[in-house]
Formats: C-alpha cells, sequence, structure tokens
C-alpha cells in the first residue's frame, strides 16, 4: 500500500476545484486510491456541495476518504470568485504547490498530482519558473534538462524536447547534449514509471519532411542523428529524425511507446487532438511521482459545473500505478 496521494488544488478561481472533487465522486466507479486536496476549503465549498474532511496530516486521509472528500487547507483565498483570477488565489495556489512537493517528496504523501494554475497570475507574485515542472524539478534537486515533460494518454505518449519557449529560440536550444539528455531521461521514466523493459523512443525531426536529407534544414544531421547515434550507443533503442506530419497515425504509434519532438507544438498537438479529455501531464526524472491534467484553469467555465473530470481522473490512476510500481520495485531490491 501507498500513501494517500496529495493533489495540489491549482488556482482556486480555475476548474481545479471543480474537476478534484467530481474525480472523488467518481472514485469507486474507477477504483481510485485515496487522495487528499492541498489547498482552500471555501474553494472547494464555493463549487460544490458534498461532504469534505478537513484533515491536519495526509496520514488522516485515508480514514475518511470513503465518505468524504480530505482537505489539508494551507491558504485561505479569501473572497476569490470562480472565473476571476487574483493575486490572493495565486498565492494559495503558490502555497498548495509547495506543501504537496514536501509532503510528497518527505514520504508521507505516494504522488503528486498539480492543478491548474495560471503562470501570468503566479508571475505577479514573484513566480520566476516557466511551470510547475520546473518548479517542482527544482524542489527536487534536478536540473531543467534531466526533468522531462511527458503527455501521455491511452495510445500516445509524446515529449518536448523543448517546452514554453518561443518558437524563434528553439533553433538555439537545440543542441545534441538536450536532445541526448531528454531521450536518457525519457528512457528512464518508461522503464520506472511504465514497466517498459526496453523503451522504444522515436525522434521527430525539427524541419517539414525532416529536412529532406539536408535539402531543406541541416538540424537533423547536426543535431538530432548524433543524438540518436550516442543514445544507441549507450543500449537504447532510438530511431529517426522522422517526418513529424507521418509519425502518429495508428500503424506509426505502434512502432514506438514515445515520440520525442524538438518543439512544444508538435508534441502537444497530437496528444491533445486524440486524448484531449484524457491527456496527463507526467514529469519524468523526478525522485517522486507528478503527474497533472493535461489542461489549463478554463475560467470561461469555472463554477458552472461543466468541468470534465476525466483528465484528473487519469492524472491520479496514472499517478497511483507509477508509485506503486516504484514501490514494488524498491521492495524488490530489498529482498
Amino acid at each position: 500500500m501507498i500513501p494517500p496521494l496529495a493533489v495540489a488544488m491549482g488556482d482556486p478561481a480555475g476548474v481545479g476545484p471543480e474537476i478534484v472533487a467530481k474525480a472523488w465522486m467518481a472514485r469507486g466507479v474507477h477504483s481510485l486510491t485515496p487522495f487528499f486536496v492541498v489547498g482552500d476549503m471555501q474553494a472547494i465549498s464555493a463549487v460544490w456541495d458534498g461532504p469534505v474532511a478537513a484533515i491536519d496530516r495526509p496520514q488522516e486521509a485515508a480514514a475518511v476518504f470513503a465518505t468524504a472528500l480530505p482537505i489539508l487547507t494551507v491558504h485561505n483565498s479569501g473572497n476569490t470568485v470562480p472565473g476571476k483570477p487574483d493575486t490572493e488565489g495565486a498565492r494559495c495556489a503558490l502555497q498548495s504547490l509547495e506543501t504537496a512537493v514536501g509532503l510528497t517528496r518527505s514520504g508521507a504523501a505516494g504522488a503528486l498530482i498539480t492543478g491548474p494554475v495560471s503562470k501570468a497570475r503566479l508571475y505577479d507574485i514573484g513566480f520566476t519558473h516557466p511551470g510547475q515542472t520546473e518548479f517542482v524539478a527544482e524542489r527536487c534537486g534536478v536540473s531543467r534538462d534531466n526533468a522531462v515533460m511527458m503527455l501521455a494518454g491511452p495510445t500516445l505518449r509524446v515529449v518536448p524536447i523543448t517546452t514554453h519557449v518561443p518558437l524563434a529560440s528553439v533553433h538555439d536550444l537545440l543542441t545534441t547534449e538536450l536532445v541526448a539528455a531528454k531521450g536518457r531521461a525519457t528512457a528512464r521514466g518508461l522503464i520506472r514509471n511504465f514497466g517498459i523493459s526496453r523503451p522504444r523512443l522515436a525522434f521527430a525531426g525539427f524541419n517539414p519532411h525532416a529536412g529532406e536529407s539536408g535539402a531543406i534544414g541541416q538540424e537533423e544531421i547536426d543535431v538530432i542523428a548524433p543524438a540518436i547515434a550516442r543514445l544507441r550507443d549507450e543500449g537504447i533503442d532510438a530511431t529517426g529524425p522522422f517526418a513529424a506530419d507521418t509519425m502518429f497515425h495508428p500503424r506509426a504509434r505502434a512502432n514506438f511507446d514515445a515520440a520525442l519532438c524538438p518543439y512544444h507544438d508538435q508534441a502537444l498537438i497530437p496528444i491533445k487532438t486524440l486524448h484531449f479529455d484524457e491527456g496527463v501531464n507526467m514529469t519524468l526524472g523526478l525522485p517522486i511521482v507528478r503527474t497533472s491534467p493535461d489542461h489549463g484553469t478554463a475560467f470561461g467555465i469555472a463554477g458552472t459545473n461543466q468541468a470534465e473530470p476525466g483528465a484528473m481522473i487519469a492524472a491520479l490512476r496514472l499517478a497511483a500505478s507509477a508509485a506503486e510500481r516504484r514501490s514494488e520495485a524498491l521492495a524488490s531490491r530489498d529482498k
């Protein structure tokens, strides 16, 4: 048995409070591992009239989970209104994230699931990271290059090699060292979190048609192919670079366990097209398990009871299975 999972609520003005409450309501249907919310009880009560239980420690969550949603309150977001983000709500989101990371790192929580936040509002209160992934990595003592953002759905896993940067910057950021580092972290993560003994990695090209042998770009020849060769020398099953526009049809997806793409949209468009309501953001390369629903705060529908909890449920299930797999592997090594 793993400890209860910690869910950082996200921005209290977004759909985070609603989707985590709806996930709890679906706990039996999906056989969800006990979890607790880190955040503000008032934000939950503003959008949901179901049973809640205030807890002081993660260990208390399992005892009440069957009859109420356990909530560990760390910040009162005051008069934050659903759909109307403000500075106080951003402070609540950041404190919830900080606390949930600490509880998971200490082993008091079995895994970390992060709700959607508004980076614009976080920047208003001094947040300096590109996103939650980088924040969690720093708190875990892991460099950005070794922390990998993977988006996972039922039939596809993708990794953007560069993430939240302007497209014009990708050329300068894309190096053989970075591509190889992301490949190594992805392979280790697939083994550790998904139980895939020999992961198959497919790399997309940077240019249309993967550069046409240099006719319309050199990045494939100068950067990506050398990284793939390096990974293969290390025993990792890495192939490519392939033309991105032919990598994601069903027959192509059967040939790899994860696709690595040079830039953000190249990876996220196919996963969100195929699995918009089921996509999970998982950070690989961390000493803890961290997942997140692959969608934003959706302020436009917050508080209207329209938010779909599918991605949150998928994030909870993936976090639990990865944490259990890690626990079993650790127990086997200790025998």
